[in-house]
């Protein structure tokens, strides 16, 4: 079988590049305030999203630079060179003391926003964990190890976040109340099934419908293990989020500027230049990686068996329970167990990987997007007895599919719209 690896990284590729700062965030961006564009950046993209913004109102239309001030705060290697926005690396998933000082510093200066001024919140996944701002009476460790549960736990990223949002002085529209004064405006890019503002980065500058209650139940339906302090704080009702009527919005406005759905389409669209004909399972999946990787292998040898031609493509944010002791992602959890499926098969090849360049890891900037399976992977399974169900049970996908060769790595794409899993099946 002719190698498919080329093709699999076009697609990967064509899906990041619809959602890369440089080419949409400039049609977006209003016309200048009277007084000052005040801009506040948090997630994988901030640090691309700031330096689109300064090119446009610097260069394009030529303001005065006093005019035009910010922070963005983004993860660890995914930061740019910029003029006049401030640039914090920070923590994820896990957050970090550069995080607390994004936040606390990004909080101070939408609270000095005048009625003249623009707010101008540009905000990409990552947010929840790159602005970190604990309620009172709860330390930043409590937090780092609230993070660190959920994470673990298997929830989806809409029940983490309603946690998260619920411990956070600028999540859940706490950003809009300390920049009310000002006409605000947020510019997203989405990395969540369904695009719901309120959880993209916690939802910063929006209405929040969730509740204290709700956020008590996830924290009992995934038994997670939290100190007295955070369950005090869970039972404060000064720490209900900001709801919708709240005074903060009467300014605020906010437009979604890349979803998954779009990124999903370009891929796709490289697959059916290929020649191959298509399946799109959706940009919003969500379920247990290796659950949804037994589905998709079946699709596959279905595929196979009837002889067709067929690229699987779908998007969304899988996770993983973790039980074992190992290093790895979602996608490269998902990889892993097409391997196991798919071993004995012929012609067929797959990616899944990370539009971000990471997939879970320990927040390096080196970690690896995903991984690819194909033929050479099965080789390699068989001539080094690699039994993918062993490291499927410990969670290990990394050491797998560094034995195999296989690992996905791309570096910081700087943006990010979820994963992209790809499936390719070939005639016999």
């Amino acid at each position: 079988m002719t190698d498919k690896r080329p093709l699999l990284r076009a697609i990967f590729d064509a899906a990041v590049a619809a959602a890369h700062p440089d080419k949409i965030l400039g049609a977006h961006l209003p016309a200048p305030p009277k007084g000052r564009i005040i801009i506040l950046a948090a997630g994988k993209a901030a640090g691309a999203m700031a330096a689109a913004a300064e090119a446009h109102y610097l260069d394009d239309l030529k303001i005065e630079p006093s005019r035009l001030i910010g922070i963005a705060t983004t993860r660890h290697g995914h930061g740019v060179p910029t003029r006049r926005i401030t640039v914090i690396e920070a923590g994820h998933p896990v957050p970090d003391e550069a995080g607390l000082k994004g936040a606390d510093d990004s909080l101070r200066l939408a609270a000095t926003a005048a009625a003249d001024d623009l707010l101008l919140v540009l905000i990409s996944g990552g947010g929840s964990a790159n602005w970190i701002a604990p309620v009172a009476g709860i330390s930043f460790l409590q937090k780092q190890q609230v993070t660190r549960a959920l994470l673990r736990s298997g929830a989806a990223i809409g029940e983490i976040n309603t946690v998260r949002k619920h411990l956070s002085r600028i999540k859940g529209g706490r950003l809009a109340r300390a920049g009310q004064r000002a006409e605000i405006l947020t510019l997203a890019i989405s990395d969540v099934p369904h695009d719901d503002p309120a959880v993209i980065a916690s939802g910063p500058t929006v209405p929040d419908a969730s509740t204290l209650a709700e956020a008590r139940a996830i924290v009992a339906k995934y038994d997670l293990a939290i100190d007295d302090a955070v369950r005090a704080a869970l039972d404060d009702d000064a720490n209900e989020s900001v709801k919708p009527g709240d005074a903060a919005f009467a300014r605020a406005r906010y437009q979604m500027i890349a979803r998954p759905r779009e990124s999903l389409d370009a891929a796709i669209k490289v697959a059916a230049d290929a020649g191959y004909e298509i399946v799109d399972l959706g940009a919003d999946l969500e379920g247990e990686a290796r659950e949804v990787a037994a589905g998709h292998a079946q699709l596959a040898l279905k595929a196979r068996a009837d002889n067709r031609k067929l690229a699987i493509l779908s998007g969304g944010e899988l996770t993983v329970t973790v039980t074992g002791n190992g290093r790895g992602g979602p996608n490269q959890e998902y990889a892993l167990a097409l391997a196991d499926l798919l071993k004995d098969s012929t012609g067929m090849s797959a990616l899944a990987g990370d539009t971000d360049g990471a997939d879970g890891g320990a927040g390096s900037a080196d970690d690896p997007a995903g991984a690819m399976v194909d033929a050479k992977t099965f080789a390699a399974m068989r001539a080094q007895n690699l039994e993918a169900a062993a490291y499927l049970k410990n969670n290990d996908a990394t050491a797998f599919f560094t034995a195999t060769g296989d690992l996905l790595h791309n570096g910081p794409t700087l943006t990010n719209v979820n994963d992209v899993r790809v499936i390719l099946v070939e005639r016999e």
